[in-house]
């Protein structure tokens, strides 16, 4: 069953990656009255989220910031499918990288750098960074149920000089990596949900106490890697570019919890900026704690 899903959207998605970008757009104009409109994609926890975080100050903001949202979501959903279309020329192009010198800097050090970065933007772009610096890009994520589509996705990062490494294996082979001196550019997805556990680390998020994860400095630490946020903004439709932002050039020396607070106090302030380019169809609030009366 399972092949025979990919089977069927594969060559869906082999169509989309070699649409024009003027042509993309007016298919994501589309996907946009399909989701937003008639289908009403997780639009109640869009609004739930907006609200909590103050997007919301009356019924017109909420909508014009939601309507802006979904719109940036579409394309977001078929700019990550073009990827496999684009060439290296296109990529160079409509991302850019303000100060690549910033990591190129630990490279010459001898030193693999973790980034972490938010669900804002365009971060699935994020794999063309290897066009930038010498080290190699790597992704951390979570393996695909369906086997196909998990290694087509590995495919398309390899068209870019970039990998995926399962979050199962990451700590095993990125030890490895150091043992060899190969020089990795990691990434980790820093704002989504942990899993509900005792011992998780809360802080505040817009006004409220929720979990977050503390992957990137608790392996910085262990590793002594220096840790960068990757800030990354829509310039204009199809147009990106990312500044790197130093959390800590030698983690182990700083004290815990704090490379993630300052990556926190960093993206709530990109957010601000422009509430319409983050993922907020991620329930990121599920686990906060309940304010005391």
């Amino acid at each position: 069953m399972k092949r025979l899903v990919f089977i069927t959207v594969a060559p869906l998605l082999f169509i989309v990656s070699k649409l024009p970008f003027w042509l993309l757009y007016q298919l994501s104009n589309l996907f946009y009255v399909l989701i937003y409109h008639i289908v009403g994609y997780r639009k109640n926890v869009v609004r739930k989220n907006l609200t909590l975080c103050g997007f919301a100050d009356s019924p017109d903001e909420l909508k014009n910031t939601e309507r802006k949202f979904y719109r940036f979501l579409c394309d977001l959903f078929l700019e990550a499918i073009k990827v496999k279309g684009m060439s290296k020329k296109q990529m160079l192009k409509r991302f850019t990288v303000t100060n690549p010198e910033l990591v190129e800097s630990f490279a010459k050090q001898g030193k693999s750098v973790f980034v972490m970065t938010g669900h804002y933007a365009n971060f699935e772009w994020l794999l063309a960074l290897g066009y930038y610096v010498s080290l190699k890009p790597v992704a951390i994520y979570a393996p695909l149920q369906n086997q196909y589509f998990d290694n087509y996705f590995k495919r398309v990062r390899s068209k870019h000089n970039s990998a995926l490494i399962s979050k199962n294996k990451f700590v095993e082979e990125f030890a490895i990596s150091k043992r060899e001196n190969k020089l990795n550019l990691v990434g980790f997805a820093a704002d989504q949900s942990p899993r509900n556990r005792s011992k998780n680390y809360y802080r505040t998020f817009f006004g409220h106490e929720v979990p977050v994860f503390t992957g990137a400095e608790r392996l910085g630490k262990r590793f002594d890697v220096p840790v960068v946020m990757a800030k990354v903004k829509r310039v204009k439709r199809g147009y990106y570019e990312t500044t790197f932002n130093v959390l800590a050039e030698n983690p182990s020396e700083v004290a815990d919890y704090q490379v993630t607070d300052m990556f926190y106090e960093a993206l709530e302030e990109q957010i601000r900026e422009d509430p319409t380019q983050y993922f907020w169809t991620h329930n990121r609030f599920k686990l906060m704690r309940q304010k005391q009366q």
